[in-house]
């Protein structure tokens, strides 16, 4: 021993290229490097994070922008009316919201449905004619291979029309458009101008308020637009008792009512605009 060795036990000290674990030996190099390498991760993952955070930027726009779509569009379906319904106000309607009304809701129509017209046969085609009714509206008769004509009791054809002559048309009405299932042609010598001043009809002229009356009895609990549409047989019956009682107009449709009548919604004119009918087919009062 000399006097520069230590007393004590040499300790053995950790070698700088041993890992301080005591595992496999760490290089210079590489302990020059880890800095680095964490830097490269600290940086991919805020571009990752960034990456994320775009996406769901992303999204969240796409989300917002088709529920907004959505929106605008059912809005927007809300608005349109609906096809058949009639525009309240159309001139020679009587409408509601137009000259002559005749009160919210009188110009409601629910799209083509069983009705008909009467009147004089004006120009005729190879498949249709218009007519007058006797209060002055124009209406255009559309005619099919299905539809039936009658004289009276006897069966008759198409080609037996001829301006001038009157007539019953019953059919699927959509406006003033009637496409025919039958065409009744009515007796010579019939003025349905005439009926139609005895019963009051008030024609259809535009800017005059419409004629707040009522004629006859309306049902109980009558309540404007309830109702179901009705169709075929009870239609015709309940559109025929209504034009020979009130000529002048056109039946768009026929609704039964929960008692049983049933109410014959009419339009062209400025009254009456509700024709009730009892269920033996008997005009009971008007609206």
């Amino acid at each position: 021993m000399n006097d520069y060795e230590p007393t004590t036990p040499r300790e053995s000290l950790p070698s700088p290229a041993s890992s301080p674990d005591g595992s496999a030996p760490v290089t210079m190099a590489e302990q020059d490097r880890r800095p680095g390498v964490r830097r490269w991760l600290s940086h991919t993952r805020s571009r990752w994070i960034a990456a994320a955070a775009l996406i769901c930027a992303a999204l969240l726009a796409a989300v917002i922008g088709l529920s907004a779509a959505l929106a605008t569009s059912s809005s927007t379906t809300a608005a349109r009316p609906v096809p058949g319904s009639g525009v309240a106000g159309a001139p020679g309607f009587g409408g509601a919201g137009a000259p002559g009304s005749g009160g919210a809701g009188s110009n409601v129509r629910s799209g083509p449905a069983a009705g008909g017209a009467a009147g004089t046969i004006g120009n005729v085609s190879p498949s249709s004619f218009t007519m007058s009714t006797s209060a002055g509206q124009e209406v255009t008769v559309n005619e099919a291979s299905s539809t039936t004509y009658q004289n009276g009791t006897s069966p008759t054809s198409a080609s037996a029309l001829t301006t001038g002559e009157s007539v019953l048309v019953l059919g699927t009405t959509s406006g003033t458009t009637i496409t025919a299932t039958q065409v009744l042609v009515q007796p010579t010598g019939s003025d349905s101008a005439a009926t139609s001043a005895a019963a009051g009809v008030v024609p259809f002229q535009q800017g005059t308020p419409t004629t707040a009356k009522q004629a006859g009895q309306v049902p109980a609990n009558y309540v404007e637009g309830s109702g179901t549409i009705v169709s075929g047989t009870a239609a015709n019956k309940a559109t025929e008792a209504a034009l020979a009682a009130y000529p002048g107009g056109v039946v768009d449709r026929v609704v039964q009512l929960s008692g049983g009548e049933y109410e014959v919604h009419y339009i062209g004119v400025n009254w009456p605009h509700h024709i009730f009918v009892s269920q033996a087919f008997q005009v009971v009062g008007a609206s």
